[in-house]
């Protein structure tokens, strides 16, 4: 019972304080929701797309590598697992136990979610727009940027138009890729805890309970 008491503390001191940081939006705005964003399954983990247009505003970087897109699909893993060609269980856990950091990748999608992943599990909810900008804040700050404020490109991603960029934070099993999508939707304004949210099918269902649908 004291182990079960102890590793509930961890959860709860460690589950959302790693980087990168939700970014609370501003409570008192009443704008209308006009800002699609889209929560795509992809089985062990979850993708967050949002309008290209939105993410170029804060990641002018962005614009120049995938010129045309009309969303961006956003995703935060391991520096190894999510990279790696073949899923072996040292790969995994290496990003368990010892990660050697975080990447970003993002897939330049040129129609909607909906329409780019047709086989996936895709949910839509709406935001306002400062909702979208604080969201699209912590989609900036999920990037590690050189001395200059570049953002530091790996190598090629995983389908489609697509790139590996060096992330914030460290991947552990209190820091999951899922966990950085329930704090995307917290920093969306959404009223999640991403403290236990460890799988996809949680954030998936969280998601599609409480979506909302666009007033404009």
């Amino acid at each position: 019972m004291k182990a079960a008491g102890l590793l509930f503390v961890l959860f709860a001191i460690y589950g959302c304080s790693a980087k990168p940081y939700a970014v609370e939006p501003d409570v008192d705005a009443a704008s209308p929701r006009a800002s699609n964003v889209f929560v795509v399954s992809h089985g062990w983990h979850v993708g967050i797309a949002i309008a290209a247009e939105e993410l170029n505003a804060v990641i002018p970087e962005l614009e120049g590598r995938f010129a045309g897109a009309e969303y961006y699909e956003i995703g935060w893993g391991d520096e190894g697992f999510y990279q790696a060609h073949e899923i072996t269980t040292a790969v995994t856990l290496r990003a368990i136990v010892w990660s050697r950091g975080a990447v970003v990748h993002v897939v330049a999608l040129p129609a909607s979610p909906a329409e780019y992943f047709p086989v996936s599990r895709v949910v839509r909810t709406c935001l306002s727009a400062e909702e979208a900008e604080s969201l699209a804040q912590y989609l900036s700050s999920s990037f590690t940027r050189d001395g200059a404020g570049n953002l530091l490109e790996l190598k090629r991603g995983l389908y489609g138009n697509s790139q590996f960029y060096e992330g914030e934070g460290r991947y552990h099993l209190l820091n999951t890729s899922n966990k950085w999508a329930a704090k995307a939707l917290k920093s969306a304004g959404m009223d999640i805890s991403p403290t236990f949210k460890l799988t996809a099918d949680s954030v998936m269902a969280f998601v599609a309970d409480n979506r909302k649908a666009c007033t404009r």
